[in-house]
This record gives structure tokens, sequence and C-alpha cells, in this order.
């Protein structure tokens, strides 16, 4: 099956100069000041009419990658193409429209003060996305996609539940048209009743309007039953890409073992305790040499500390695409006790 990107990613890396100590600025000596490594080689692509999930644990960098993505933060190095065109520094209007972003509390990323009518139209008719006269029925059209009724125009954002407040600022970031939809972390400040319908909602706007959806979560089990890939993230770095299936079915890194088995089960064990990590992970400021897991990793070996593996091709199951990971070893034996027999996925 041939897959077209629609936005590919090369090398993207983000650096933030920490600042200079007290004592420095005072006896005007100059050191060394560390950097804060955000974001170290990403290299990934978006497959247009897909959903990929990008996970990993708070801190590895999957928010810097979102505001890349978006143009809201520039990267330090690195190429970002869109439809094989390189993206431009800064974006024009009709480009930046082009990625949305839905972000993870949709009270706070609603202005309070306007009602969703104001909301959508003042976009509307800055992107000129339909003529004047035909604003207020566009924004019904919004309201309708996301699962809201007409009634909802006059409203203020204080007067919705935290679901309804989601879908309105879906239906904002969908009012300019977009081609790609970033959402970061969408749900996680929903009740889980609620994140359920959210979730069927990415997925119904992905076929009705052939979206391709960057779904962020640092929980694999949010995204299990939503996305097509899956690259897990951890500390600035892509350490495993693969269709979901795949990835459930046959993860290959330690470091996607231990989240898979952190994932909460109705039958026997609620958790393989056995593949669980221990501790945090280290400071970007002072990543260590060789592969950054291999602090945590318990299969870790003496190269492990030594060499930093880049992502590389694995054989796949027959029915998956490519299978890539970043680890030195051939075959990353089971943890130590693990039980290693695939997960199988529950209905929701």
């Amino acid at each position: 099956m041939t897959h077209v990107s629609v936005l590919q990613l090369s090398g993207i890396t983000k650096r933030y100069e920490m600042p200079a100590p007290v004592w420095e600025k005072v006896t005007k000596q100059r050191v060394s000041v560390p950097s804060l490594i955000a974001l170290d080689g990403i290299d990934i692509d978006l497959r247009r009419g897909e959903i990929l999930a990008l996970v990993g644990e708070s801190g590895s960098g999957k928010s810097t990658l979102a505001k890349v993505l978006v143009g809201s933060v520039t990267p330090t190095t690195g190429e970002l193409t869109y439809n094989g065109e390189p993206m431009p520094v800064p974006r024009g209007k009709d480009l930046t429209r082009r990625i949305q972003m839905v972000f993870q509390d949709p009270y706070s990323s609603l202005n309070p003060r306007i009602s969703v009518r104001s909301l959508l139209s003042e976009l509307l008719l800055l992107h000129r996305i339909v003529p004047r006269q035909q604003v207020r029925a566009e924004c019904v059209r919004l309201l309708n996609l996301v699962g809201l009724d007409e009634d909802a125009l006059d409203a203020y954002p204080s007067q919705f539940s935290g679901g309804q407040r989601q879908r309105i600022a879906i239906a904002r970031a969908l009012a300019v048209r977009p081609d790609i939809l970033i959402a970061d972390e969408p749900v996680s400040a929903l009740d889980v009743s609620v994140q359920a319908t959210i979730l069927d909602l990415f997925d119904s706007l992905r076929e009705e309007l052939g979206l391709t959806i960057l779904f962020i979560a640092h929980n694999l089990a949010v995204v299990q039953h939503l996305s097509q890939r899956v690259a897990v993230m951890y500390l600035g770095r892509i350490v495993e890409v693969a269709d979901t299936d795949e990835l459930f079915a046959r993860p290959q890194h330690p470091y996607t073992r231990s989240l898979i088995a952190s994932i909460p089960r109705m039958s026997g064990d609620s958790v393989n305790a056995a593949e669980l990590l221990e501790g945090e992970p280290p400071s970007p400021i002072d990543v260590p040499a060789g592969c950054r897991f291999h602090p945590r990793c318990p299969v870790a070996v003496d190269a492990c500390r030594s060499t930093d593996p880049a992502l590389r091709t694995v054989p796949a199951g027959a029915l998956s695409g490519a299978h890539e990971i970043a680890c030195i070893l051939d075959d990353p034996p089971p943890f130590v006790g693990a039980d290693t027999a695939p997960h199988e996925k529950e209905n929701r």
C-alpha cells in the first residue's frame, strides 16, 4: 500500500540556553552554560488521512514537538516539509492555517469573554473562509460537525461542560479548514466517561474530512483503538514507530514494553509489575551518554552506555508496515519474570 506523506520532519532539534549563574554576572567570567535539549533529531512523517499517536512520559518533548509543528516554536535545526515543499520561517497566513492545534485544557484555551458565535466568526472572516453573509450558517455547520446544536452559538465557555468545551475547541480548529490537526493530550483533562466520545469524534472527523491527525498522549491505552500508527518518544527522541496492531502485539523497545505493561487491565494482575520502570527520566539538561534510556533499562548491556542508537527497521508482521526501533539489541530480551504473551485488545 502506498502512503502519501503530508508533513515530514527531518533532523528536528530544539535547544534552550539556560540562564547564566548569578556569580558569572557579578565576576563577568564566562563559563560554559548547559543547554536544555527538548528535541534531539526527530525524523518522522505524517501520512495523509491517518491518525498518528505520539506517546511518552511527561517531559519527553511531545508538546514541544507539537508547538514546532504549528509554528509557535522555531526549531534550532532541522527541516519541515509540507506536501513536498520546505516550510518557510516565518510561515504565511495560508500555510499557518493548514496546521491547527487542539489543546489539553479546553477551558483555558477558550476566551471566556466572547461567545461561541464570535469565537468562530472571527476566524471565518479573518481567513475569508466564507462570504460574510454565510458566516452564521458556517458556524452552525461547524457546531453540528462536532455534535453540538445551534443553541450553543450565543452561549459562553463557562456555560458548557468539559466535554462540550473541548468540542467547541475542536470546532474552532476546524473553522479554518486545516489539513492537519495536532491534538495535544485533548482528553487528559476530561472525565473518563467523556473521553471515549471525544476519541470517537476525532476518528469520525478523520473519515469525514480526510484529516491527518497527530494525537499526543502519555497513556498508550487511550490511543490503542484510535490510531493507525504509534510513535514512542523518550527524552527528546523517537525510540519506536510501528503500526498500532504491530506495536501492541510485538513491542520491541524496552521502554515501549514498560508503557504497555503499565496499562491497567480488568482481569488478572492489574499491571505487569515485572516490566514496570523504576526511577525518573534523566534531566534533559544532562542527557546520559550512549542510549539515553540505559540508566532505567533492565536489559541494558555495556555497549548501551557508549552507543547512541538511531532508528532502524526491524522485521514486522506480514500485514504491518515498517517497524522501527532505536535499540542496539537485535532482539531485546524480555524483562526478568515478565509475561511475554501479547496483550490482547479490549473492547471499549
